[in-house]
């Protein structure tokens, strides 16, 4: 199952300290009393995100190689719990398992995905954002079991709930101060004891609706991580791993294997993290990775389930310390029987759904790529998808709603379309969220604002074609405080419908419902006034593709650079 060639990362931890102190003698009959190492393998995952069938197109390869697919993904892992022992074997996971997924998984509330995690066999996951897309009570749903309050049991048979335990540490009840959830699990094997945490993105709320997070509080992951373990220890537990869903990145050189300058959010969290933490199987970032921070084993195996994380660690069965931990990404090839068991769970939901996901919406002329151009660099601007979905948004609103231009958040653009026809299987995996269009009013003053606030939340939104500015590379960039300050966008620059903006004037505009409850860090579209709510995204996205098939890629000139128009 292994490519020998690959790095496998490896951290001696409590050895080191054993060196250190020099080796301790022991006479014949003690050294035969003194329990024997224990060998414990971890084979974990991350932001799976319902892809129950191969995902497609760039989304469906890694490593140069056709990947993913639960019927795939769940004989991988019984491949590689087989080698490893099956009883010493625990599968865990770091979030994101559901949301955001294809059609269908998201037809029934994402069940599907959870009944197939459990049959494969997972133990522990944490929470990530996207679990809480739907909201708290529907969460404890999903790990409790019952049928959905307003769908019932989409297929006709009870939702027993999840047969492995999520856990969060650090999402609290906001009234009553309790997590939401276990924050932590000890699992025995072999007579030691390991303790998962699992630890949610602290960011939550800036990502996910606000009825999603409606009556929860999110803390500090590094601070709450520490809490837990110090509690574990208590409980004599010394071998702590932390499913984290935050992560980071590594240079565009490094493999699945590499940790190639490693750079993100999860290498703060982890250099603050105690040193009786011993792994960290984080997530959210959608990267392969295979790292040792602060100490520490830190892996992310992508997303998709196109990669398993194989973690072995060797524990000292006398004090449960760990003696050193080592881990390989394996990608999950095609070149492998299905898994029986698999395969009845996605025939079983395929027929449920019905004809439904095979009708089609329209055709595109060429492939529709969610790829963004490098416009600033460290940014990146438009993207073919994202301008067309901009420029649906803006057809669903303009008559009704007077709107004059439309944004869209790169977040919401989850998949590429290919040329050719599209179903709506496939137009719902590019807009899985169902979230309202909104048409509102904003000042120039405030559309300018927004604008300076890609520059401070790293996400630049795709315009509809109505929309033209361009972006100094030398101006400055605003702060969170303050975040109407910056001078990237060239003021002036920006028009609508060929019409200069100007501070005072109000216009319509439209977003989606996330973005307008601030979402993605976009506070100031909080304050626009007068607002309407519209169709469903995706709905707005299939009337477009009717109307305007065979749909082209848009030419990428609504954003542009002072490196392009000299500024007067």
């Amino acid at each position: 199952m292994s490519n020998p060639g690959m790095r496998r990362a490896a951290i001696g931890l409590t050895a080191l300290a054993v060196a250190a102190f020099g080796a301790v003698a022991t006479t014949p009959d003690k050294a035969d009393a003194d329990p024997k190492p224990v060998d414990v393998t971890l084979l974990a995952l991350n932001d799976f995100h319902g892809n129950l069938e191969p995902p497609t197109g760039s989304s469906g390869t890694i490593a140069g190689q056709p990947a993913g697919g639960a019927e795939y993904l769940a004989t991988h892992l019984a491949a590689l719990a087989e080698a490893s022992q099956k009883k010493n074997t625990v599968t865990v996971a770091a979030g994101d398992l559901i949301g955001a997924s294809p059609l269908l998984s998201a037809a029934f509330h994402d069940e599907p995905t959870i009944e197939a995690l459990t049959l494969a066999g997972l133990d522990y996951a944490s929470v990530g954002n996207h679990e809480f897309d739907e909201g708290a009570d529907e969460l404890l749903r999903i790990q409790n079991g019952g049928c959905h309050p307003v769908d019932g049991c989409g297929d006709g048979t009870p939702y027993e709930g999840a047969g492995f335990q999520y856990l969060s540490a650090n999402a609290f009840r906001t009234v009553t101060g309790e997590p939401l959830l276990a924050p932590y699990a000890i699992h025995k094997v072999d007579g030691v004891k390991v303790g998962f945490i699992g630890m949610t993105l602290e960011g939550t709320p800036q990502i996910v609706s606000q009825e999603g997070v409606a009556g929860l509080t999110f803390a500090d992951e590094a601070v709450t991580a520490n809490r837990y373990a110090a509690e574990l220890r208590a409980k004599g537990v010394e071998t702590i791993v932390v499913l984290l869903h935050e992560g980071g990145t590594q240079a565009g050189a490094g493999g699945i294997n590499d940790c190639v300058d490693f750079t993100g959010p999860v290498v703060d969290v982890v250099n603050r993290m105690d040193p009786s933490i011993d792994v960290v199987v984080s997530g959210h970032t959608h990267q392969a990775y295979n790292c040792e921070v602060n100490n520490k084993l830190v892996t992310s195996a992508s997303s998709f389930g196109r990669l398993i994380t194989d973690i072995d660690l060797k524990i000292d069965g006398r004090t449960g310390d760990v003696l050193t931990a080592t881990a390989e990404n394996v990608v999950v090839t095609r070149d492998v029987a299905k898994d029986p068991a698999q395969t009845a769970l996605i025939t079983r939901y395929k027929e449920v759904l019905g004809p439904v996901a095979g009708r089609q919406v329209g055709t595109t002329a060429e492939a529709l790529v969610r790829a963004q151009e490098n416009l600033f660099g460290t940014q990146a601007g438009e993207s073919p998808l994202g301008n067309v979905i901009a420029d649906a948004q803006l057809a669903a609103t303009d008559d009704e709603q007077n709107a004059v231009a439309a944004f869209m958040n790169p977040g919401g653009v989850r998949a590429d379309l290919d040329a050719g026809p599209v179903t709506y299987e496939e137009a719902f995996t590019v807009q899985p969220f169902a979230n309202n269009l909104v048409t509102l009013d904003l000042t120039g003053a405030q559309l300018y604002c927004m604008l300076e606030q890609q520059f401070v939340t790293g996400r630049t939104l795709y315009p509809s074609s109505s929309v033209r500015y361009t972006v100094d590379v030398n101006g400055t960039t605003a702060t969170a405080a303050d975040p109407c300050a910056g001078t990237r966008v060239v003021r002036g620059s920006l028009t609508l419908g060929g019409t200069a903006v100007t501070a005072d004037a109000t216009y319509r505009v439209t977003v989606n419902n996330f973005l307008a409850g601030g979402g993605d860090g976009f506070t100031v579209l909080r304050g626009g006034t007068n607002a309407v709510t519209g169709l469903i995204d995706l709905d707005a996205f299939v009337a477009y593709l009717g109307a305007n098939s065979p749909v082209s890629a848009p030419a990428l000139d609504r954003i542009r650079t002072t490196a392009e128009v000299p500024v007067a």
